[in-house]
């Protein structure tokens, strides 16, 4: 497998995105019962010994209370929603950023996306100096997302990483990889939760078992999260602050660097044009801004101050014209939150857009 390949298996991994696992069952958080909200579940695990062998290893390895997780591993019951959702389009289904685009860079994320910068303007300024993250970035994300906290999923954690670590689709493609990467989640998940004296049962996320207004999954939480306000915990649900400092936090982790833009403009010089060098190496960076316009890419402006390397970004348009930028390092750091450059480009748009519509 070629690195660019192993970078994105590791990235698409991470998603989309996203802890605050029990924080908020130690922390009095209000709560919906699950039974009204739950999707529908099949049987429950404590039936399968092998799963229950490997509740006893995460127990041995993370010296946790055998019983205690025997009985939340136990507990957790089949989604096959989860299950359904993990598998890849159909081989041949067209791809098609303006109707992608649509669905998050519209009138009713803007509108919330302008109350939360509002509301939270101070917060997002003191992350862009801290951080170097541009405020429209992290709204951005935060948009795509989970339209700022409307819709941080209803799926129970605890049955998500369950399901997608031992009953992970083997028609996919990656299903072993991806069964690995949900049993380390899952163990990170039951170690936070013992940490805090928290109910694994009650957290609620994304079918992945992705978590709060950013979406971390709980070894993102571990690594990235920060406590923003000061207040002495971590909350990714109800402490906005928190949720901006730590979604900072990520893209500083991953390279972002202050003042780069994420792209450029890009035309083609028919006559020289060698696009299918160009779009080898995908989504990362690779071409100096010389190699890049020897391949027939023409750039104008600061594109030809540009310090760093660059990629072609192909964003298909179904049966029209496909659109092009050229991304540079920054654009590649929001993939690694997503890997996908179609909703690295919605995270960018819809976070200009909010700024657009700020009252002046």
């Amino acid at each position: 497998m070629t690195s660019k390949k192993l970078l994105r298996v590791a990235t698409v991994l991470i998603a989309s995105c996203v802890l605050c696992t029990g924080t908020l069952a130690a922390k009095g958080a209000k709560k919906t019962p699950v039974s009204a909200r739950q999707p529908a579940a099949g049987p429950a695990y404590a039936t399968r010994e092998d799963v229950m062998r490997e509740a006893d290893d995460i127990a041995q390895r993370r010296d946790l209370d055998r019983d205690w997780v025997r009985q939340a591993v136990g507990q957790a019951r089949y989604l096959p929603a989860a299950a359904r959702l993990m598998q890849p389009p159909p081989a041949g289904t067209p791809k098609n950023w303006r109707v992608y685009r649509s669905r998050f860079v519209e009138p009713i994320r803007i509108a919330a996306g302008v109350r939360f910068w509002q509301a939270h303007a101070g917060t997002l300024a003191r992350a862009e100096q801290e951080y170097g993250v541009p405020a429209e970035i992290i709204v951005g994300i935060i948009g795509v997302e989970t339209i700022y906290g409307q819709q941080m999923g209803n799926f129970r954690v605890m049955d998500a990483l369950t399901t997608l670590a031992f009953d992970f689709p083997t028609s996919h493609p990656r299903a072993r990889e991806r069964a690995a990467f949900f049993k380390g989640e899952l163990e990170q998940f039951l170690s936070q939760e013992s940490r805090i004296g928290g109910d694994p049962m009650a957290p609620l996320g994304s079918y992945a078992g992705a978590m709060g207004m950013p979406q971390f999954m709980p070894s993102s939480w571990v690594k990235y999260a920060v406590d923003n306000d000061g207040d002495g915990r971590i909350d990714l649900v109800n402490s906005p602050s928190d949720v901006i400092g730590s979604v900072a936090n990520y893209f500083k982790a991953f390279g972002w660097q202050p003042g780069m833009p994420t792209h450029y403009p890009v035309r083609f010089d028919a006559e020289r044009l060698d696009k299918e060098t160009l779009l080898l190496p995908d989504i990362l960076p690779t071409f100096s801004v010389a190699s890049f316009m020897a391949k027939g890419a023409v750039l104008e402006g600061e594109a030809l101050q540009h310090p760093g390397p660059l990629a072609l970004i192909e964003l298909q348009n179904g049966g029209d014209e496909p659109s092009y930028v050229a991304g540079t390092e920054n654009f590649y750091v929001i993939t690694r939150y997503n890997w996908s450059s179609y909703y690295a480009m919605a995270v960018i748009e819809l976070g200009q857009a909010v700024k657009s519509a700020l009252p002046r």
